[in-house]
């Protein structure tokens, strides 16, 4: 006689099992759920469509599309430097659908940000810009844009790692970018990165064509800095040298000669005339490897290394010339704002 008792029993026990582990799916899926609800009716409203070009377009006439973050009630914007590009007539659509003029205070073509007024708005709503270096791998972000021309659309995602580094518009080496897999589309641009908490921790700012769940957002520490160096100068402060170079090989012989351990270097290019540069006696030929004190291996260090707390100074700036180790004194002086066209 065959026995079913036991079978009968597990397939009892194996049922009264997985009743709970639905339930818990059940929950951490409502969890999740509520999170992204909770960021999307907090943030939302805050986030505003940017377009720009004339209100009457001829079929010569094309405009930009994109997204911005209110973070002020009295109508302060941020959003990327290349959705407002040299437009002179900027519009804000919020997701009421109210319309207002805007106008740029000031744009950062180096980490791809500007800030806009809205023109006659008070009271808006409104978003923090929270600590983007409290950011962890794995984290939940939620974005929100008009990707497409597709209004208020909201995407979820994790940050995918923390301190990429990416090439603005003007050839500057964007830091501490945040990379994460919200989906992100054209018209995102400009549109904030939101942690769960419901602090903007991001600017979205670039996609990679062909790539899927690879899109990059500045950081909202960085965007920090330019907003309130814009609101006191107008434009962000960087020290000028002048020169261009690129970033080259500095030959074994050459380094054990000189005593230096570096590999790489800042070669020069080119030297403008009346530089701090050519005032210094830098040539073209010499690779820099060091300036006041920071070791330099590559252009992105040298550019790196020019920031404002070094504007007026005099530094040590030591070169390689002919393979052989040269120490000059150079007077980095303001950087002249870039120019709207």
């Amino acid at each position: 006689m065959l026995d079913f008792t036991s079978d009968i029993a597990d397939d009892g026990l194996s049922s009264r099992t997985a009743e709970p582990a639905r339930d818990n799916d059940r929950v951490l899926l409502d969890a999740y759920s509520n999170a992204v609800i909770d960021v999307t009716e907090r943030v939302g409203p805050a986030v505003v469509r940017v377009e720009t070009g004339p209100k009457v377009r001829s079929a010569r006439e094309r405009g930009g599309l994109g997204s911005g973050i209110v973070i002020s009630p009295d109508g302060l914007v941020l959003t990327n430097s290349h959705v407002v590009g040299s437009s002179k007539e900027i519009r804000l659509r919020d997701t009421e659908g109210f319309v207002t003029d805007a106008h740029v205070l000031g744009v950062d073509p180096d980490t791809d940000l500007a800030l806009l007024r809205a023109d006659g708005a008070r009271d808006l709503r409104y978003a923090s810009l929270g600590n983007s270096k409290s950011l962890r791998r794995g984290q939940l972000v939620v974005a929100i844009g008009n990707p497409l021309g597709f209004e208020s659309t909201v995407t979820a995602g994790v940050v995918s790692a923390l301190g990429r580094s990416i090439r603005s518009v003007s050839g500057r080496t964007i830091e501490d970018v945040i990379q994460t897999d919200a989906a992100l589309n054209p018209g995102n641009s400009g549109g904030p990165l939101v942690s769960s908490a419901s602090e903007v921790i991001g600017i979205n700012t670039a996609i990679i064509n062909g790539a899927q769940g690879i899109c990059f957002a500045v950081a909202s520490n960085t965007a920090q800095f330019v907003l309130s160096e814009i609101i006191r100068h107008g434009y962000v402060r960087r020290a000028y040298i002048g020169v261009a170079g690129q970033t080259a090989p500095i030959p074994r012989r050459h380094a054990v000669v000189a005593g230096v351990d570096n590999k790489m270097g800042a070669l020069l290019a080119q030297i403008e005339p009346d530089s701090p540069a050519a005032q210094a006696g830098l040539l073209p030929g010499d690779v820099v490897i060091k300036l006041d004190g920071v070791e330099i291996n590559g252009v992105d260090d040298l550019i790196r290394a020019l920031d404002r707390d070094r504007i007026g100074r005099t530094l040590a700036m030591d070169v390689l010339r002919m393979g052989r180790l040269r120490g000059v004194d150079i007077h980095p002086v303001e950087r002249k704002p870039a120019a709207r066209q």
